[in-house]
């Protein structure tokens, strides 16, 4: 075993190892959430996305009671719905479940069914939909693309259609209990306070399927801006379609509709800064802790909302448990939002940012990191030119002169496209209502308060972040804790490479400042020679 399983192993052996001496001080408290779900067969949509793991990983880890757990799958990349999962079961997010329950039982509680919710009828077989119409009792909608950039009409067959083509399987299910959409706090745009009510769609969601199912692609495209309004993204027009079929569906099925912020890394279950992708604020923490991105144009002093994705699931299972348990059917959208309790300015993001890879250095980095983020977009272009693209000219040359293939502008053309959308969240301000999910939390006894951590009471954010950053380098950059030292080192010799880089520059501009007072004063001098001579005449 090499050391950084043996890290891995040795968290998630003290993990359990609390979490056993909680659940003998608590033994005599029910956890009602665990026997809501007891015996129930679940579907999950999405269930191979960021947020998907982690709830497939919390219902195996923490339900042992729980019936089959079925997931939709489509095949990706050459690879079958079989061959995803145990590419999921194998990665170090379901480390503890499997020194639990062992693999072979992994497999037995979950049911792979085939299928696809962007392809009608979501690609099932007819026995596949007998079977799911015949067992399920929750469903958790959570297939989505998450690009902000996606092509409208995909972006539609896959969050609008495939949410349409979802509810009218739940219609047919003989057990269900709740159907759980799993929206985003950020798809009605156009509210500066998001409260916990439905709100009407910003067109007719049947509508603009059938638009895009008979029109070719090229079309759609083009009328792309013009369908959009005024929504930014297509993800954001999407979702809020979704949400006018789900409560178009409500008095037909007992659907809710869950809006999740900005989904970050986990903050204590099961791994402690875990994530899968580079979405959101750890790009930012990779990009700037690479030396990579040095400018940001943002207004530092406004907050987005970020909520850790073990506290979501959290959400996600209270909600579910408030719905059947405590039949508060009254409640049908929950805002899963932070910043009503907890709020981290941009700038506050890049001050801990830069303490954690100060702390912890990544592998490689191009710069020493530094920058700032700027009030002015013009300052912020020219920052952009100067310490973003010639900078990458630069080392693609040396890179090109050295037999290899150049990479940075194409990275930096890729932080550009990014930094377009994150310009428009990152200079307007959201608030968000939260008064449901906190009801549900007073309704909370001592082992559930625990067992679903609900609050973030005792975060310490710079230990987090840490967290972030150890996390981001294991299971992202593939850098194994060994490789820190050198990263140290390399992290000062490029602290003296910037302040020397930076010296010369100065002196550079004291020299060009001086030479060209000198030739300055030389043309006034001529210049009043001429001028002396000519009135002489």
């Amino acid at each position: 075993m090499d050391k950084t399983q043996l890290t891995i192993r040795t968290t998630l052996w003290k993990s359990t190892e609390t979490g056993t001496m909680a659940e003998t001080k608590m033994e005599g408290i029910p956890d009602r959430i665990a026997e809501t779900l007891k015996g129930r067969h679940i579907l999950i949509t999405g269930g191979t996305g960021f947020l998907g793991k982690v709830m497939l990983e919390r219902l195996l880890r923490c339900m042992p009671d729980i019936g089959t757990i079925h997931l939709l799958v489509r095949p990706k990349k050459g690879k079958d719905p079989k061959h995803r999962l145990d590419e999921i079961f194998n990665s170090a997010l379901f480390e503890q479940v499997k020194a639990q329950r062992g693999v072979a039982a992994l497999h037995k509680s979950v049911a792979i069914i085939n299928g696809d919710v962007s392809s009608i009828g979501l690609g099932l077989s007819p026995e596949d939909r007998k079977l799911l119409c015949d067992k399920i009792s929750i469903v958790y909608h959570a297939a989505a693309t998450v690009r902000f950039d996606e092509l409208l009409k995909r972006a539609v067959l896959l969050n609008t259609r495939g949410t349409k083509l979802m509810l009218e399987l739940a219609k047919e299910m003989k057990q269900l209990v709740l159907f759980a959409h799993i929206s985003t706090a950020y798809c009605h745009l156009e509210e500066k306070l998001l409260g916990e009510k439905p709100y009407p769609p910003p067109a007719d969601p049947h509508k603009i399927i059938k638009c895009v199912e008979w029109m070719e692609d090229e079309v759609v495209e083009a009328m792309t801006d013009k369908i959009l309004g005024n929504l930014p993204n297509t993800y954001a027009f999407t979702k809020a379609l979704s949400e006018g079929l789900v409560e178009e569906a409500m008095p037909h099925i007992p659907a809710i509709i869950l809006r999740p912020s900005i989904v970050i890394p986990a903050w204590k279950n099961p791994i402690p800064g875990w994530t899968d992708n580079i979405n959101g604020p750890t790009g930012l923490l990779i990009g700037a802790g690479k030396g990579v991105i040095r400018t940001m144009y943002c207004n530092q002093s406004s907050y987005a909302d970020y909520l850790p994705v073990d506290i979501a699931i959290n959400a996600i299972l209270a909600c579910t448990w408030n719905f059947i348990y405590n039949k508060d059917h009254e409640k049908r959208v929950y805002n899963l939002t932070s910043s009503n309790e907890f709020q981290v300015s941009w700038q506050e993001i890049i001050d801990r940012g830069r303490r954690a890879t100060d702390k912890i250095p990544l592998n490689g980095i191009v710069w020493y990191p530094g920058g700032s983020m700027k009030s002015s977009r013009l300052l912020h272009n020219i920052c952009v030119l100067f310490f973003h693209m010639l900078p990458a000219y630069f080392i693609d040359a040396m890179i090109f002169l050295a037999g290899h293939k150049p990479i940075m502008c194409r990275v930096h053309r890729r932080i550009q496209k990014g930094f377009e959308v994150f310009e428009y969240y990152a200079n307007n301000q959201w608030d968000f209502e939260n008064a449901n999910i906190r009801e549900i939390r007073e309704k909370f006894n001592p082992r559930e308060r625990i067992a679903y951590l609900l609050h973030g009471d005792d975060m310490d954010l710079d230990a987090y972040f840490e967290d972030c950053i150890k996390a981001a380098r294991i299971y992202i950059l593939n850098e194994s804790p060994e490789t820190l030292p050198a990263a140290r080192r390399h992290m000062r010799i490029m602290y003296w490479v910037d302040i020397i880089t930076k010296v010369l520059f100065f002196l550079l501009l004291i020299y060009t400042a001086l030479s060209w007072s000198d030739s300055f004063r030389a043309l006034l001098v001529g210049g009043w020679s001429l001028i002396a001579e000519a009135l002489s005449l």
